[in-house]
């Protein structure tokens, strides 16, 4: 008797303890790292900040004209965007397994069989042409059934299973939106800094060839002088070796600005000659723009696209965790079906003539090999996985934002002293001219201060090309732009719509 007893209570206590289990609240989302800066170690103040058009800050317009037409045309900008097609519409699958679902059917059933068979033969088998004489079977039975319905399912979601899937998809779709603002961030980066190159490539090339023009002039120069015996040979030797030299550095400026041409025009999602309609003649392009604002506050973090797709796809495995939770515990289920039968077609419409269905189901998982329990374990185990990758994602990120501001403070003082040093310059060869020209100083002398402005000015565009770069990278590792608080406003509305629908034409 008190086995008996016993029996019931312990399989109530197992009950208990399997629901207990399968209900545990979901994981918590962790914190990104154990320690967070609250503002950047370069940029010490605080301040409010929002994203804008970032690459308006470069103050070119024919950098504009380039990234609109990039946002416009590009071919893998055009891919993002389907993927986040694809993610918002399983998004709406997700979403649908909540609601009930109904569909209408329309039917004809036409069924006809010989006489000797089925339901004709039992028919002769129980003798009925003996009971009513004078009766005879047709050949062959026919029966055509006329039927409209409308059927219909819903399974109760006590335990949030279908819930939680349409959040985990709702966030995937939200990773996926991030997904795309971080491709657009990569495809403009890439296209500003091939601008970038371009111009440097470009402004070099048209410097060098300056320097030959001197260099063939400074060795006839040269030559002359030491045919006559007042120089050494040393000296045209040297000056014809930087001749040379300059000489063979031309074919490989040409091959950079080429190959920066092209990866131009593939981000253009073109051919060259849409880069020669883009690209003026010569384009020049400032070193830099407004200065990177100091107060930029590690917050500002938040708006970069990879780090938010992170946190949205931890969110997800989140929610898929209780996905998996509620698969352990019984489902409630409803189906069935409403309608009108008839065997003739004036007749379908009657009143009478409807019918209903209806069933329910109360399943409960038994035993499967401990594949629920496993499906429980992988969804815990991908979301540990996912928050690592947010962690690092974080982390990284924040290293990033360092390291960029350090290098554009550095590329900064870099260009400052480069920019003093071409001042000096030209007014050594200021200076140099109006010695040769009152008749007190040599035509070499002149022409070795010329060439000195020129390897200056080569320097300092390559200066200017790594301040910009480094610039880039700033916008790059924060995600965007900022601006101060008196311009939230204007920030808000200039912020980038959702993804676009690129041109396909």
């Amino acid at each position: 008797m008190k086995s008996n007893a016993i029996a019931p209570l312990s399989l109530a206590t197992a009950a208990f303890l399997y629901l207990g289990c399968s209900l545990a609240p979901p994981p918590e989302l962790p914190d990104p790292a154990a320690e967070m800066p609250e503002d950047f170690e370069q940029s010490p103040a605080a301040g409010a900040h929002e994203p804008l058009e970032w690459w308006k800050a470069f103050a070119d317009p024919a950098l504009d004209r380039i990234v609109d037409s990039v946002l416009d045309s590009n071919l893998d900008m055009a891919a993002a965007v389907a993927r986040v097609e694809q993610a918002r519409e399983r998004a709406r699958i997700a979403r649908a397994a909540i609601r009930p679902a109904v569909q209408g059917g329309a039917g004809i059933n036409d069924l006809t069989n010989p006489t000797n068979t089925g339901f004709g033969a039992q028919i002769q088998e129980l003798g009925l042409e003996r009971l009513a004489p004078g009766f005879n079977l047709p050949e062959r039975l026919a029966i055509t059934t006329w039927s409209l319905s409308a059927d219909f399912s819903y399974e109760m979601d006590f335990w949030g299973r279908a819930r939680s899937s349409a959040l985990a998809a709702g966030a995937e779709y939200l990773a996926s939106e991030s997904d795309y603002r971080t491709a657009r961030i990569g495809i403009l980066a890439e296209t500003i800094g091939a601008y970038f190159e371009i111009v440097d490539f470009r402004r070099r090339i048209a410097i060098s060839r300056k320097m030959v023009d001197v260099l063939l002039e400074r060795e006839d120069v040269a030559s002359t002088r030491y045919d006559r015996g007042l120089a050494d040979s040393s000296v045209l030797y040297r000056i014809r070796q930087d001749l040379r030299n300059t000489q063979a550095i031309q074919p490989q400026l040409e091959n950079g600005l080429a190959n920066a041409e092209g990866r131009l025009a593939v981000l253009l999602g073109g051919y060259r000659d849409d880069l020669a309609e883009l690209l003026p003649e010569a384009p020049a392009a400032e070193a830099a723009a407004d200065p990177v604002p100091a107060g930029i506050p590690a917050d500002l973090l938040m708006q970069r696209p990879d780090v938010r797709a992170a946190r949205h796809r931890l969110e997800a495995a989140r929610f898929q965790v209780d996905a998996r939770r509620a698969e352990l515990l019984p489902t409630l289920s409803f189906s069935g079906s409403i309608g009108l039968q008839s065997s003739k077609v004036d007749s379908l419409f009657k009143v009478d003539q409807w019918f209903t269905n209806l069933a329910s189901n109360l399943l409960s998982p038994v035993f499967q090999g401990g594949r629920l329990r496993s499906n429980v374990a992988l969804a815990e185990a991908r979301f540990g996985e996912f928050a690592a990758t947010y962690g690092r994602t974080v982390v990284t990120a924040v290293n990033e934002v360092e390291t960029a501001l350090a290098v554009h403070g550095n590329e900064g003082r870099r260009h400052a002293l480069l920019a003093s040093r071409l001042e000096e310059a030209r007014a050594t060869e200021t200076l140099r001219s109006q010695r040769y020209e009152a008749g007190i100083g040599g035509y070499a002398d002149f022409l070795d201060a010329l060439l000195t402005r020129l390897n200056v000015e080569s320097a300092l565009a390559g200066a200017e090309r790594d301040l910009a770069l480094s610039r880039l990278t700033v916008h790059r590792a924060l995600g965007g732009a900022w601006t101060p608080a008196d311009s939230v406003g204007e920030a808000t509305a200039a912020q980038a719509p959702p993804p676009p629908a690129p041109r396909t034409e």
